[in-house]
């Protein structure tokens, strides 16, 4: 689907605007059909809906649609089709649908919430009544309070209540978009310091974008306060890349408040281009976790293939307990990965003798033995 797409993107400046108009909005609404009978887990089909999406308000406004055409057409789209997971953006749409359009597109909107009773909270949208009526009509004020460029507007729809995380965020976005830039900054800083949750941690990393573009010189006060709040080998080196110079100012604090969380503190070493002292950390700190030894495992490949090298045997043994093929599968590509290293070591019958134990320790695994051959493993 991503292929006729493309195609249909290049052939644009050689169609007919209001051909090339109907061949997409024909084909958006094939995808929608296509969505409703087909097992879409890997989104190959939905990417290429939103794309035709995005396609589809250029076309309309080269083609010179007609705006009462264009908002039935939206109108339908948004509250009496099927397929009820896209939006649509008004923003996009303005070119096409002029002023004329934009109000009677205000008007439609208001006629859909009139009969719908009282307006629910912003957190029981989803168990009320009319909620797919009441989200849209929500998405819509959003998305007008935009193009509007209504500072008051966007904070009253996009924060609502201010009692979610991800909406003091979204309101950042939307101001962010009418280049209100300071605005911008101060309520991503309100999404950061509204709990300690993952909205608020992924809100963080929007603050600390707007700080790096557009006052460096709060960046390492910003960096430190996140740091602070989610001590984690990420916003270390976060920190560590924001301080710069600075950086033997904050070091020794910040290793010693990432121990009393040990997997972050050998991440943050493997991070910090330090793979041996996070060897010794690794054992100093008890780590227990097997992505954060295989993690260490992959740093130490270039500096210390022996201890590499080992801690893939315990990994490998630690995946066997478990009697599965996709275990095995894991196993075999691990080895032979350890085979690969083990070749610029000087290590090669070590690592041939390890695999000869697993055979043999595990003789009556069949599926196992099938594996281990079919990765060309001794």
């Amino acid at each position: 689907m991503h292929d006729a797409v493309s195609l249909l993107e290049a052939h644009q400046p050689d169609t007919d605007p209001a051909e090339f108009f109907s061949i997409v909005q024909k084909a958006l609404m094939s995808s929608l059909r296509v969505l409703l009978r087909a097992d879409d887990s890997s989104g190959i089909i939905g990417d290429a809906a939103r794309r035709l999406l995005k396609l589809h308000p250029r076309a309309a406004a080269a083609a010179n649609v007609k705006p009462a055409k264009l908002v039935d057409w939206m109108m339908k789209f948004q509250f009496e089709e099927e397929v009820s997971f896209f939006e649509l953006d008004v923003v996009e749409y303005a070119s096409a649908l002029g002023e004329s359009g934009i109000a009677l597109y205000r008007r439609r909107l208001q006629e859909v919430a009139e009969p719908l009773g009282p307006e629910p909270a912003p957190r029981e949208v989803w168990s009320s009544p009319h909620s797919r009526a009441w989200w849209t009509l929500h998405h819509n004020a959003r998305r007008l309070a935009v193009l509007d460029r209504d500072v008051d507007e966007i904070i009253r729809t996009h924060a609502r209540d201010h009692s979610v995380a991800k909406w003091l965020e979204d309101t950042s976005q939307a101001l962010e978009e009418i280049g209100e830039i300071d605005l911008a900054i101060e309520w991503a800083r309100r999404a950061t310091d509204h709990d300690l949750g993952f909205q608020s941690s992924g809100a963080a990393r929007r603050w600390i974008s707007l700080v790096a573009a557009h006052r460096p010189e709060e960046l390492v006060d910003a960096a430190h306060h996140v740091f602070s709040r989610w001590p984690t080998s990420g916003s270390a080196l976060s920190l560590r890349d924001a301080a710069g110079d600075r950086w033997p100012e904050f070091r020794a604090a910040v290793q010693s408040r990432l121990r009393e969380r040990p997997d972050e503190a050998v991440l943050f070493a493997i991070a910090d281009e330090s793979p041996e002292r996070a060897l010794k950390l690794a054992f100093e700190l008890g780590i227990t976790s097997e992505m954060t030894w295989d993690e260490l495992a992959r740093a130490l490949g270039s500096v210390n293939p022996g201890e590499a090298i080992l801690i893939h045997f315990m990994l490998a043994e630690g995946e066997l307990r478990e009697a599965s093929a996709g275990n095995y599968r894991e196993v075999a590509r691990r080895l032979r990965f350890v085979r690969a290293l083990a070749a610029g070591a000087g290590k090669e019958r070590e690592v041939d003798e390890f695999i000869a134990s697993l055979r043999e320790a595990h003789r009556r695994r069949p599926r196992l033995q099938q594996e281990f051959t079919r990765a060309g493993l001794p």
